[in-house]
């Protein structure tokens, strides 16, 4: 069964907005024709899994309260990037100032015009391999998730998509996301493992679902071994639908796991072009560090924006770079580039 489309709904993102300087009385928050462009968190924002908290059906609206915070409104065409630093030892680096950060636009720089560095909620995707090469693997899953949840903040909205040559959302009662661990869990479960792979339409399936969410920040996680041989969707779809997403994208390739190696490739691919990181755990255990590493990381990152001085609808490229005392090596996690006015989805 496959998701219908629905209307996006604009989110809010808390941000630092260097032109004037915040209101009295709290933060300014960007509301409008925002336009992000995703970082990484993987991915790197974490999905954050609060076991009390409550559900949100999909006939509730998920727009968070505004009455007692100040309202921003922009009519400018934002770029927004999501970002992560790491170090040397490939550890993420939180808590740069904004000028520690450089974003350039086909070679010229850009005036950054938001920032912020908060662990904000995020809207996250779990696209989880179900084909029979995951039939010895269930109780791997369910712990990798258990410590993703553990990293989590209270107010992310979180889905599943479970897939073997069926593409399902995991979630019961017409739920579009959760903010429990225990239904999170109970969604990986639901469906028997075996048959094909469809892993091209389970994204693909991701990325549209994502775009409901009233979150601003949206990652989705991939776990498969790259195959596929079921999906209605090609290879080349699925990139192009990839890079025209907003979502930071991190998966998790199990082929060092099994006798079939799979796809490393299209895994890297997917992970690189959205800012994100590729993950390759070589036991069962290193899945579930990555799984909390990738939510770790989410929490870590910076969302980065400025206004476009050319709106021309072409595909333009973007480099962020960093420089701050006493670090060395730093290297930037984001995506390299964007088209510029297309709001299309599909």
């Amino acid at each position: 069964m496959r998701c219908a489309r629905e209307p996006l709904l604009a989110g809010k993102l808390g941000v630092n907005y260097t032109q004037g300087g915040p209101p009295p009385g709290g933060p300014i928050f960007v509301e409008g024709d925002v336009k992000p462009v995703g970082v990484l968190l993987i991915i790197m924002s974490c999905a954050v899994l609060a076991p009390r908290a409550q559900e949100s059906p999909t006939s509730t609206s998920h727009e968070p309260t505004t009455t007692a915070t100040p309202i921003f409104k922009s009519h400018s065409d934002l770029v927004v990037l999501h970002v992560n630093v790491f170090d040397g030892h490939s550890d993420a680096v939180p808590n740069l100032p904004q000028s520690a950060f450089q974003v350039f636009e086909d070679g010229k720089a850009q005036p950054i015009t938001l920032f912020t560095g908060a662990d904000v909620p995020v809207a996250t995707g779990l696209a989880i391999d179900n084909s029979t090469s995951m039939l010895t693997r269930r109780n791997m899953v369910l712990a990798g998730t258990r410590a993703f949840a553990a990293s989590s903040h209270p107010e992310d909205q979180v889905f599943t998509v479970v897939f073997n040559e069926y593409v399902r959302t995991g979630l019961p009662g017409g739920l579009s996301f959760t903010q429990s661990a225990s239904i999170i869990e109970a969604s990986l479960l639901r469906f028997a493992p075996g048959g094909m792979t469809a892993l091209y339409d389970a994204v693909m399936e991701g990325l549209d679902h994502l775009q409901v969410a009233t979150h601003q920040k949206r990652v989705l996680v991939v776990l498969s071994d790259g195959e596929d041989n079921a999906s209605m969707h090609s290879k080349q779809d699925m990139l192009h639908r990839a890079r025209r997403s907003d979502a930071l994208i991190y998966t998790i390739y199990t082929g060092d796991l099994a006798s079939t190696r799979g796809d490393r490739d299209v895994m890297k691919k997917l992970a690189s072009l959205s800012g994100g990181v590729m993950y390759s755990p070589d036991s069962e255990t290193r899945v579930v560090a990555d799984f909390k590493e990738i939510a770790d990381n989410i929490r870590r990152g910076y969302s980065i924006g400025y206004v476009p001085s050319d709106p021309d609808g072409e595909y333009h490229r973007v480099k962020v770079t960093v420089r701050a005392p006493g670090f060395k090596n730093l290297s930037v996690r984001a995506r390299d580039g964007y088209t510029a006015g297309d709001t299309t989805t599909d």
